[in-house]
């Protein structure tokens, strides 16, 4: 049976557990449970805290897990990227009070405190610079103020949070993070590859939508340039035989551009469908 560490709380779990459940594995309806079993996919599910999934995953006491890319390099352990899920994105970035650096040269023999130690020290270490490294569990925007640390190292998203603190973001990015299926480092579990399939199915369905249409025949090969597919479109006769309906998988995110091409070319019927789920 595979063993999953899946969050059990925070801005990874919701979307995590439903991107098992559209991947058609049972999840659990009381927050509280710590441990569901999922007979009918040979699958067994553990819902542990975010940073420590790196942990289980890494010393091979459960398979696989999802966590963030930032908390599996901060863990330091035997495991690695398996997929890449397309969700909680985030980046990790310097800040500190307005004005006071540009870079990360500037960081040389200051205090930086972050929630993400083992990550920060790897990253300075790379890169040559010498800097005491704060560990603090949150709110490491107050720590500066504080006389804690010089400046900061943390996940950012609209950068409010820190402006307020009176802060500014500086340098490069250390590292853009998103949520990842993680295994052991060389370790291939039994029902792995199942899992696998039906993530990537997801992501492909939440990608994608199914377009029909009419079109004239002598204008297929222009009409297939605009919808290609996945491997070609499906062309199909109808009862005019000057015409043919054609349907075929587009980005999601150029549908309405796409419908708007092919009406122009001469498409007629043009229908879009959700896709739930596929196997690609």
């Amino acid at each position: 049976m595979l063993r999953v560490a899946v969050p059990n709380k925070g801005s990874l779990s919701e979307a995590a557990s439903a991107m098992l459940a559209e991947a058609g594995y049972r999840q659990r309806r009381d927050p509280r449970e710590l441990v569901m079993v999922d007979p009918d996919n040979d699958i067994e599910f553990f819902f542990l805290r975010p940073r420590d999934i790196a942990v289980y995953v890494g010393s091979g006491t459960l398979d696989v897990g999802i966590t963030g890319r930032d908390l599996l390099l901060d863990a330091d352990v035997e495991a690695e990227e398996l997929l890449a899920l397309g969700f909680a994105a985030s980046t990790f970035r310097f800040a500190g009070p307005v004005g006071s650096f540009t870079g990360l040269q500037d960081l040389q023999g200051k205090r930086l405190a972050t929630s993400y130690d083992g990550l920060l020290r790897t990253y300075l270490r790379d890169r040559g610079v010498t800097a005491s490294v704060v560990r603090l569990d949150g709110a490491v925007e107050s720590s500066v103020r504080l006389g804690v640390a010089d400046a900061i190292a943390d996940v950012v998203e609209t950068g409010n949070t820190l402006k307020a603190a009176g802060m500014e973001i500086f340098g490069d990015p250390i590292l853009r993070s998103e949520a990842l299926l993680i295994g052991r480092s060389g370790s291939t579990p039994a029902g792995l590859d199942v899992l696998l399939r039906r993530l990537q199915g997801v992501l492909v369905a939440r990608q994608y939508v199914l377009m029909d249409y009419d079109i004239r025949k002598d204008l297929v090969e222009d009409a297939s340039t605009l919808t290609p597919g996945l491997e070609s479109p499906t062309v199909s006769p109808l009862r005019d035989s000057d015409w043919v309906a054609v349907r075929a998988m587009v980005p999601k995110k150029d549908t309405n551009r796409i419908m708007d091409e092919l009406y122009e070319l001469g498409a007629r019927a043009i229908l879009v469908s959700s896709i739930h789920a596929c196997r690609i």
